[in-house]
């Protein structure tokens, strides 16, 4: 999947900042170890239904998705995407989910923890991969919808 991330980068000049390596970057914890950045700064992506379609919700490597927020904005309960479902609905698997090269009616919402920072490290559609890219890069590639505030502080 990361040939995929690959291709639809570089119509953005931007495939030399994919970064793969031999370890695992599925997690937050994994992704900032390989890195040698805060668990802050990666960029998680969190796959949703709502109302049947499927969403992605960017947001810091420190935040989680805070229920009532969430509730607030789009209306209903968060229901996560299944692991076996990932693939099918958004394009990547789990440990890989990233906005970019996604299927074409996934809907990313960027979350305002996003904000606080210059450059982030989303995935790159592989469990051992990641993206190095700013703020706006990160908004110019992800066809994103808006900014919402639907996180709240792990701690």
């Amino acid at each position: 999947m990361t040939d995929k991330v690959i291709e639809y980068l570089s119509a953005f000049g931007l495939s030399d900042r994919v970064i793969e390596f031999a370890a695992s970057t599925a997690t937050v914890g994994d992704a900032a170890k390989a890195l040698g950045c805060e668990e802050k700064q990666i960029c998680k992506s969190m796959s949703f239904l709502v109302n049947n379609e499927t969403i992605l919700v960017l947001l810091a490597g420190d935040r989680k998705i805070d229920n009532s927020k969430y509730k607030h904005y789009f209306g209903e309960k968060a229901k996560m995407i299944a692991k076996e479902d990932l693939l099918n609905l958004v394009g990547h698997s789990a440990g890989g989910v990233c906005p970019f090269a996604i299927k074409s009616d996934v809907k990313v919402y960027l979350d305002e923890s996003l904000k606080r920072f210059e450059e982030v490290y989303p995935a790159a559609g592989s469990s051992n991969s990641c993206v190095k890219l700013t703020l706006k890069e990160l908004e110019d590639t992800s066809r994103y919808e808006d900014y919402i505030d639907v996180s709240k502080s792990i701690d």
